[in-house]
């Protein structure tokens, strides 16, 4: 009977990819890991390759994690990408609950003030000259956005801004900063209009309708229909 294999070593262009079975014991998938890195260790330190690790639906404490790590480092041509689990930590499902809420607010940020949420902001009110509001996830303003908006403030490229009136001091998706925003030259006036990063990485402020296929993920607010 042919003996299972825990760990399967993939070839890709990136470097390896080690899936590793998640129903044996830690101890014997450190060992076979072990024996098969060791096995297709090269010795010319030049070639350095980039390896990926699938560890299923394993748990991996912090020391479990890095002990992966550090075998894996051990041979002399391999470096760590990253190490994939299926499986999160209660506080990291609270995090990840937290960061994909959307807090709604009615107020008017004057000067000074700083608003923050933790995921989505919707905000039935203005942002005067002087006032911030900062999100997670994207930011919506039932209203005037004079000051400052930071979406994606966690480093979320895909965040976007929309506000019923869009004249900001300065817009600020992920850590890409547009102080004086053009409008689309077929905006109409008083139309409401988004900002988001384009593919050059850029922060580009158009009408409100082309969020539909840029950003159809935003569904989800309509009950994902």
């Amino acid at each position: 009977m042919k003996k299972r294999q825990n760990v399967t070593i993939k070839g890709t262009k990136e470097g390896l990819v080690l899936h590793l079975d998640d129903t044996c014991s830690y101890e014997e998938l450190k060992k076979e890991l072990d024996q098969k890195l060791s096995a297709n260790s090269r010795t010319d330190e030049r070639n350095i390759i980039s390896v990926k690790v699938n560890v299923g639906n394993r748990y991996l404490t912090v020391e479990q994690h890095e002990e992966l790590k550090e075998l894996i480092l051990q041979k002399r041509n391999l470096v760590v990408d990253e190490i994939v689990s299926n499986v999160m930590t209660l506080e990291e499902a609270k995090q990840q609950k937290t960061e994909n809420e959307v807090m709604t607010v009615s107020s008017i940020i004057r000067s000074g003030q700083v608003l923050e949420a933790p995921g989505d902001l919707l905000l039935v009110g203005d942002v005067n000259p002087g006032g911030t509001v900062i999100a997670g996830g994207n930011i919506f303003i039932m209203g005037s956005l004079k000051g400052v908006a930071h979406a994606g403030c966690y480093g979320n490229e895909e965040a976007v801004i929309a506000a019923s009136s869009m004249k900001p001091s300065q817009l600020r998706i992920s850590d890409q900063i547009n102080s004086a925003p053009d409008h689309a030259e077929n905006n109409e006036p008083g139309e409401m209009e988004c900002a988001y990063i384009d593919e050059d990485r850029k922060i580009i402020v158009d009408r409100l309708q082309v969020l539909v296929k840029l950003r159809p993920n935003l569904n989800r607010f309509e009950g994902g229909h």
